[in-house]
């Protein structure tokens, strides 16, 4: 039996509830990890409360995709891992299937990635959800390069933070946006070129003044909604939206044609790359070619012990956070 946060029934944070629960041994393809740290992500909420992509198939329902730990047992059919070996978990697979709110997880092999030397239990939750996000509808699916402009919307998230630093990283020049004042000189210091304040600035009219009238290649959006009308707008020509989420929670028009015309907008999933192998290789090599030089590191802005994950999870549903918050789990 191992500690396991349960929820027996969808709602708020106060849903969850830290129980015994068994855990079954590894099977073909499987490892079993002491879980030390676990990063959290909104999907998580939405899975909760029945808002996710996929519904809770029975109850009591877990939560949790993306963890670090250390290896403790390997079922059959499993290469390249050993006991002992300190790795990262990463969104690879359903939470109807697994899930790593819990002192130990049965994970899919093909899901786990082995923690780079000096990155620790928190940094290890921390890093691979946003960076891998960000590569993958970045650089797979938007086709970034050196010299193109990018516009990042809701840039204070974890995966906004880590779009900016792999924008620079590429040669490209990251716009953030954010909705107040108040996180701007944070993202500048991530590494932004420019801090877009949407409810004090025309978002359209300021990237086109930044690019010179000729608009940015690309846009990375988590937001959705009306406004991919106006990011449409702020796009050159053969520019492309890419939307990995919907924070806005309203409906996502397809922005006119004249104003699409030459343009294109794409939706994008992190298990695009996750659960690809070979997508998974190149991500995994260029993020840790990016946290060996130091360019890449992951932003943890609060750390929850297990045992306050109501707590956690309530921070989480506030917004207010610059980066990743971190749940650890003692043993």
């Amino acid at each position: 039996m191992v500690r396991t946060v349960l929820f027996h029934e969808l709602g708020g944070p106060e849903v969850l509830r830290l129980e015994e629960a068994p855990i079954a041994e590894p099977g073909s393809g499987e490892l079993l990890v002491r879980v030390d740290a676990i990063g959290l992500n909104r999907a998580e909420v939405l899975y909760r409360t029945g808002q996710y992509i996929e519904d809770v198939r029975e109850f009591p329902g877990r939560l949790g995709s993306e963890a670090a730990g250390v290896v403790e047992a390997i079922g059959p059919a499993v290469t390249g891992f050993a006991v002992g070996d300190t790795v990262s978990v990463v969104p690879a697979f359903s939470m109807n299937d697994y899930a790593v709110y819990a002192e130990r997880a049965v994970v899919p092999a093909n899901a786990v990635v082995h923690r780079p030397e000096g990155l620790d239990a928190v940094g290890g939750a921390a890093v691979w959800m946003p960076y891998v996000t960000a590569y993958g509808g970045m650089v797979e699916a938007g086709g970034l390069r050196a010299g193109n402009t990018v516009v990042i919307t809701a840039a204070s998230s974890s995966v906004g933070l880590a779009a900016i630093r792999i924008a620079n990283r590429v040669g490209a020049v990251p716009i953030a946006t954010t909705r107040t004042p108040v996180k701007r000189e944070a993202l500048l210091a991530a590494g932004a070129a420019v801090v877009v304040v949407t409810e004090e600035e025309d978002l359209t009219g300021r990237v086109l003044e930044l690019t010179g009238g000729r608009g940015a290649d690309l846009a990375f959006d988590a937001v959705a909604g009306p406004a991919v009308v106006d990011l449409a707008r702020a796009l050159a020509p053969g520019g492309t939206i890419v939307l990995y989420g919907a924070l806005s929670g309203e409906d996502t028009p397809f922005p006119p044609m004249p104003v699409m015309k030459g343009k294109s907008m794409r939706s994008y999933s992190l298990h695009e790359i996750t659960t690809d192998p070979e997508g998974l290789r190149r991500a995994e090599a260029f993020v840790t070619s990016g946290l060996r030089t130091g360019a890449f590191h992951p932003t943890v802005d609060r750390v929850f012990p297990l045992a306050e994950i109501t707590d956690a999870h309530r921070y989480l549903e506030a917004g207010t956070q610059i980066g990743k918050i971190v749940v650890t789990v003692d043993h």
